[in-house]
């Protein structure tokens, strides 16, 4: 760097003048015998801007020579355009992710959470399929890599293809066992690995997903006990139209364990839940009533569920109401079953007297019953027979009558709704609870009367009614050693028992369909036919009227 010369020190003709004064005495020429001197005055010494210029120069010969100084300058100097860098690249990422990405959150109180991870579990097979080992003593020759493919890198290119397994083996894995307990004493186990609390990769429909399923240990569900949970999934913001597609898969998959089967909730805390596994749907024709009865009430069922329309277009609260009465053993229970299977319904299942119900969560489970289900309510009449105290510890019932009421039919219920009661004793119930609007459709289930008792007994042992005339494959199953009769000697005996029952019930003797049916099960035609007699006993029809 160019630094100019310092400054020359100016030269006096003269004698310097020792005193402190500011001016310099010039010679303009000889010195004349009066000894005058010719003054200039108001030229400044350069003493002091000579001194500033050479501090100057200190400091920049210090800075160009030192190299802790120049070192320190161009640390400084990369440190801000590293931070500045890093700041673009995080904004630039965030924006990215913002624009580029799509995220879906589904928390554990979600119905598609269970949906989700049984659709992972199904597909962890066959994504991440662990080969067996060789047999013992078996030749095991290895292919060559240029005839089989096979090893991780032929299963990355395979996935890179879109040909390969549908989801990356994961490393982090939890077990759902499913355990079964037979009557006889034997037990079974089934363990489901789903995916557990950690980050796994998948592709469907060639986009790739990432899930993230994490764990809350902080929260807890009180009513399960289990930690509080959220699964994301991440995938690009084109592949957006894929996740619907997704969890309906999932949910079509969660529905084939119970296609043709019923399912039965049960109230657990304020939410409904399955109980047990979903069971095998019963035909209608397994439940045998009095002549028209379960026609005239499928035929009621089937009409409201297709006048949905017209119940709004007129105003009127779309709900139904039915009450089924009789003595036990008449099939009402059964018989609900068998018209949820019908309709391709499930149940839900309520108990008034449970301990811990109140009004509110009365109202706040009938508001959530899940789509195309019953409420089924057992025994409603012994639901306040006893309102005051039932134990010893001052307990009361916290379902009061006026909260039934309303839960019903009041200003906070519900809308699509269908309830059943059944009931024991059809004279103890309040008028107010089975007036119209609450309960639209009485029916009388009673004892087993002559012509139901013979279509029952043709049932056990006639030939199968699914059986076409040309339809040989469809045998009838039978106990074994039981002796099968001809379709004559079957309705022979069927008339014996219709008029054995028929002739009792003149009598004031009664049997109930539950028990013929326990005869039935227990012995062959013959003896059941000389056996029914026995079980016709006088019974009290007050309660049942």
């Amino acid at each position: 760097m160019f630094r100019p010369p310092p400054p020359r020190a100016p030269v006096s003709s003269g004698h310097d003048d020792p005193g402190p004064s500011s001016t310099t005495a010039v010679s303009a020429g000889p010195t004349s015998s009066s000894g005058s001197v010719t003054h200039v005055e108001g030229v400044g010494a350069p003493a002091v801007p000579g001194q500033s210029a050479e501090g100057g120069s200190m400091i920049s010969r210090m800075m160009a020579d030192n190299p802790y100084f120049s070192a320190g300058a161009g640390l400084m100097g990369i440190g801000v355009v590293l931070t500045a860098a890093r700041t673009l690249v995080r904004s630039g990422a965030s924006m990215a992710q913002r624009r580029m990405l799509v995220t879906l959150e589904i928390p554990s109180k979600d119905r598609s959470y269970p949906w989700f991870l049984e659709w992972m579990a199904l597909h962890a097979p066959q994504q991440a399929a662990i080969p067996s080992p060789p047999a013992r003593g078996g030749s095991s020759s290895a292919s060559s890599p240029s005839s089989t493919p096979s090893g991780p890198f032929a299963s990355i290119r395979s996935l890179l293809k879109g040909k390969g397994p549908m989801t990356l083996r994961s490393h982090e894995l939890a077990v759902e066992t499913a355990f079964k307990q037979h009557e006889n004493g034997s037990s079974e186990a089934v363990f489901n690995l789903v995916p557990g609390p950690g980050t796994h990769y998948f592709r469907y429909k060639g986009s790739w997903f990432q899930v993230r399923r994490e764990r809350d240990a902080k929260l807890m569900d009180l009513h399960s006990g289990s930690p509080w949970e959220t699964l994301t999934l991440t995938t690009l913001s084109s592949s957006r139209h894929l996740l619907p597609d997704l969890l309906a898969e999932a949910r079509a998959l969660a529905e084939q364990g119970t296609e043709g089967k019923t399912v039965v909730y049960t109230a657990w805390g304020v939410e409904w839940r399955p109980f047990g596994k979903p069971r095998r749907r019963r035909e209608m024709g397994s439940v045998v009533l009095a002549q028209n009865v379960a026609e005239r009430i499928e035929h009621d069922l089937k009409g409201f569920l297709g006048r949905g329309k017209w119940y709004a277009e007129r105003g009127i609260p779309y709900r139904r109401g039915y009450l089924l009465h009789g003595p036990p053993g008449s099939g009402k229970t059964s018989f609900i079953q068998a018209l949820a299977g019908s309709v391709n319904y499930n149940i839900c299942l309520l108990n008034l007297a449970e301990r811990g119900l109140t009004d509110d969560k009365l109202n706040h489970l009938l508001g959530l019953v899940p789509e195309r289900s019953f409420v089924l309510l057992e025994d409603v009449d012994s639901a306040f027979s006893r309102r005051v105290q039932t134990s010893e510890d001052g307990f009361k019932s916290s379902v009061t009558f006026s909260g039934l009421l309303n839960a019903l039919d009041g200003v906070a219920s519900s809308e699509e709704r269908i309830i059943f009661m059944t009931t024991n004793h059809y004279s103890r119930l309040d008028p107010a609870l089975i007036r119209p609007g609450r309960v639209d459709i009485h029916e009388l289930l009673d004892d087993a009367a002559g012509e139901q008792a013979e279509r029952l007994f043709k049932k056990f042992y006639g030939s199968s009614p699914t059986a076409g005339p040309d339809d040989q494959a469809k045998a009838r199953v039978w106990r074994d050693g039981e002796q099968v009769y001809s379709d004559e000697e079957v309705e022979e005996m069927g008339a014996h028992v219709r008029d054995i029952v028929d002739r009792n019930r003149e009598q004031g003797k009664r049997v109930s369909m539950a028990s013929l049916q326990g005869l039935f099960i227990r012995t062959g035609a013959k003896e059941a036919s000389e056996q029914v007699e026995s079980l016709c006993k006088e019974v009290r029809t007050e309660d049942t009227l």
